[in-house]
């Protein structure tokens, strides 16, 4: 192993981290490089796999290919920029074109994230525990189940069913079509973790288990329910989701 593949093995914290002209707080979230392997840490999901670089190229580039998570099976394209401790990188997420700059504008499909070697001397990063478990839900999430009142939601519509999790709104597509749309909150600090859905007058809890998360809702102007459990008549929509990779 030599050059710049080199230069990146250990472990890398994310200090800043902009997706599509959003900004992100990474938490304590890092990058762990060790031969031609990387895993992510603390990033909600577990992301691995192989990592190549070619520092011929103006800027340098890099490609990560998944074997692990999500993303398993996908590949991302991206430049770089190492200068001692420091690494900055522009990339597309899975499927989207290799940046040509250090930028990531809405609708480019491309992050921007500095990262710092971890060393004996690196400072702890401060953990935003709300807007890390906003960013943590952000993404598209496959329906796998939902209970309305008790009562089992119809096959058809739990298999068109999608939700997606973007900043601090929530759209949720049935057959491909809104079904509803609201902006959210959470609150981290209680157990389970509390999701507000603001204009529909929700209030809920959740849970996320690696690519799965789970949902229980009361209905609008109801007391937030205390578990995932059901029973007729008690007006929770309870159901279940699996990120989509």
């Amino acid at each position: 192993m030599k050059g710049d593949l080199k230069k990146l093995q250990g472990t890398w914290h994310i200090l800043t981290l902009e997706v599509e002209g959003q900004k992100y707080p990474p938490g304590n979230s890092r990058i762990a490089i060790e031969g031609e392997r990387f895993v992510s840490l603390n990033m909600g999901a577990e992301y691995e796999g192989s990592v190549s670089v070619d520092e011929t190229q103006k800027p340098p580039t890099f490609d990560l290919v998944f074997d692990k998570g999500p993303e398993a099976g996908n590949k991302s394209l991206g430049i770089y920029e190492l200068k001692g401790d420091s690494w900055r990188i522009c990339l597309g997420l899975a499927g989207k074109s290799r940046p040509k700059k250090f930028a990531a504008e809405a609708g480019t499909g491309h992050a921007l994230e500095v990262l710092e070697r971890e060393t004996g001397k690196t400072k702890p990063v401060a953990i935003d525990e709300h807007a890390a478990a906003v960013a943590e839900l952000e993404g598209e999430w496959k329906m796998v189940s939902c209970m309305q009142d008790g009562r089992p939601l119809g096959a058809q519509i739990v298999k068109s069913g999608t939700r997606v999790f973007k900043g601090n709104g929530t759209t949720l597509f049935v057959g491909g079509q809104v079904f509803m749309k609201s902006s959210f909150s959470v609150d981290a600090s209680q157990t389970p973790r509390a999701i507000d859905y603001h204009d529909q007058r929700q209030l809920g809890i959740y849970a996320i288990e690696g690519d799965k998360l789970r949902t229980s809702m009361a209905q609008a102007g109801a007391a937030r329910p205390g578990d995932f459990s059901v029973k007729a008549g008690d007006g929770r929509t309870v159901s279940e989701w699996v990120r989509k990779g």
